[in-house]
């Protein structure tokens, strides 16, 4: 991985210079736009609407554009220049419970790496912040946008995650929001009932994505020559005419699935009262066989 960033921590008194990676990356397949006819690549020209001239990249600078339809042009040393105190820091402001914020905040995750004499310290930061089981709010300017973020640990590296404003979080303004929908307790209850059934540690590797792999066959399909078949159709989902009823066949087909899966093991340390009552009775069924 290659740095993307480099400043530092400042954590009351204490500076800890760190760099800054991408966490994640998107597995998409990529493709290129080209000629239908003859698969040849489509290039789009950078041409300004005013002499019509082809225009180089480093002729090329952000505007703003004024309600008159004036444009204010804007260049990299306008940027550079911008009266931030955190351009080169990760100002912590506070610690909070991390389910205090709200996931829709966050935006993008980057890893933190110690640089040069900064590791004492991020380890002494680190360590003190997964003992307290809080996150620190910080602020951060990245690619010439000032962001709140989060700073965590996660397998013993500090993660830092940009977080949207306030004002950037759309309000929800849907219409069934002002109806008066009942529900009745059997349905609450059979719902309840078919989402304690599908309950399960959750383990982020048994997921994976089917688009891409079916995208990557048919384009292995499309080399060999091969003909791709399409799978059949699935049904258009419609509201069920009687939800107790849907509910009910989805709770017996939930446990007919877990049955003929292999059990997953809890990660809780201690056992439930009724583990240990079945304990016995499995030793005996064994032991009589």
């Amino acid at each position: 991985m290659r740095s993307i960033w480099k400043g530092a921590i400042s954590f009351g008194l204490v500076t800890i210079p760190v760099k800054l990676y991408s966490a994640t990356e998107q597995k998409d397949v990529s493709f290129h736009q080209v000629h239908r006819e003859d698969g040849g690549r489509i290039r789009y020209k950078r041409v300004c609407t005013l002499d019509g001239e082809e225009v180089a990249y480093a002729d090329i600078a952000k505007g703003y554009e004024l309600a008159s339809g004036e444009m204010v042009v804007l260049t990299d040393d306008d940027f550079e220049d911008l009266p931030l105190s955190t351009s080169r820091r990760i100002d912590v402001l506070q610690f909070a419970p991390a389910e205090q914020i709200d996931p829709i905040y966050f935006a993008k995750s980057y890893y933190l790496e110690p640089d040069a004499q900064g590791a004492k310290p991020y380890v002494l930061l680190r360590n003190a912040l997964e003992s307290s089981g809080q996150v620190a709010v910080v602020k951060v300017a990245l690619r010439q946008r000032e962001s709140l973020a989060t700073l965590r640990v996660r397998n013993g590296v500090f993660v830092l995650e940009t977080m949207l404003w306030p004002d950037e979080i759309r309000t929800p303004d849907f219409p069934f929001l002002e109806e008066d929908i009942e529900v009745r307790a059997q349905e609450l209850q059979m719902a309840e009932s078919l989402i304690s059934t599908m309950e399960s540690e959750f383990d982020a590797s048994e997921f994976h994505d089917t688009y891409r792999e079916a995208l990557q066959q048919v384009i292995e399909a499309k080399v060999a020559g091969k003909e791709v078949v399409t799978p059949p159709e699935e049904e258009e989902a419609r509201p069920a005419v009687d939800l107790m009823a849907a509910l009910r066949a989805s709770v017996d087909a939930a446990k007919r699935e877990r049955e003929g899966a292999p059990a997953k093991p809890k990660k809780a340390a201690g056992k439930s009262k009724k583990e240990e009552e079945k304990a016995p009775a499995k030793r005996k069924t064994r032991k009589s066989a």
